[in-house]
């Protein structure tokens, strides 16, 4: 992904028509779209895409969702009340059916999307965060600072919330791979990245097509998916035994 930033085997919105379709070769280790475009070249941008998404999605997610399930779970009370069902509402909604129609209301795109997925990632992690926060409310060392003049700010955020940080991390990582799945599929239905910029979701339904004729073309955005998502998995487990060695 970070090599895509500064090189790519071949300009990925170049067309060569003469050389569409081909099979994987020595030139062009994926093939060739039907544009004649290198496939492997936009798999590498593709990569970019995905990340952006998964960046934004997450920076959102974390960001509003500690917020949120911070102060309902420290304040409690009707605020807890207020905030829980507002969560509620929102989580009422499947994911991909609001992202669906906040990316129809506001137009497609890489911005777009990722604003969508980040609002619908922002129940789940606030939901851990006030589980944490109504855990922790009431341990020694938050009667201790307040005791000693700490502002409920302070206590929030310097004293409880990184004691519940590896559920976050977790929850950041996993966002991570939900939101790169939820962009391939917004884009595979035409409401997510929009053309000539790459994206996996794009050409897999691109490719369709050619199922029969190239096959080559399916695969590799598919399994570029596949791995991705299945890597972010793994590396959220790896992370959570890491922090938290009783999950082992």
């Amino acid at each position: 992904m970070i090599v895509s930033f500064f090189y790519t085997p071949y300009d990925v919105t170049a067309m060569n028509i003469a050389q569409k379709l081909l099979a994987p070769n020595s030139t062009h280790w994926f093939g060739t779209d039907e544009f004649g475009r290198d496939i492997f070249s936009r798999i590498m941008k593709g990569t970019q895409t995905a990340f952006i998404v998964g960046i934004i999605t997450v920076f959102i997610g974390v960001t509003f969702g500690v917020l949120i399930g911070g102060i309902a779970g420290y304040f409690g009370g009707w605020t807890d009340e207020i905030l829980s069902r507002f969560l509620d509402a929102l989580m009422a909604f499947p994911g991909i059916i609001l992202a669906l129609m906040l990316v129809a209301i506001f137009g497609p795109g890489i911005v777009n999307t990722s604003i969508a997925l980040g609002i619908i990632a922002i129940p789940g992690i606030a939901r851990i965060v006030r589980s944490g926060f109504v855990q922790q409310r009431d341990a020694e060392f938050v009667l201790a600072a307040k005791l000693i003049g700490a502002k409920a700010p302070r206590i929030m955020f310097r004293h409880i919330l990184p004691n519940i940080s590896s559920q976050i991390i977790v929850a950041a990582t996993i966002t991570f791979a939900t939101a790169m799945l939820a962009e391939a599929a917004l884009s595979y239905l035409g409401l997510g990245v929009q053309p000539p910029d790459p994206s996996w979701g794009r050409m897999l339904k691109d490719s369709q097509s050619y199922l029969a004729s190239a096959p080559w073309y399916v695969y590799a955005p598919g399994i570029a998916i596949t791995l991705m998502v299945l890597g972010l998995y793994m590396l959220s487990n790896a992370v959570r035994d890491l922090l938290d060695p009783r999950s082992k």
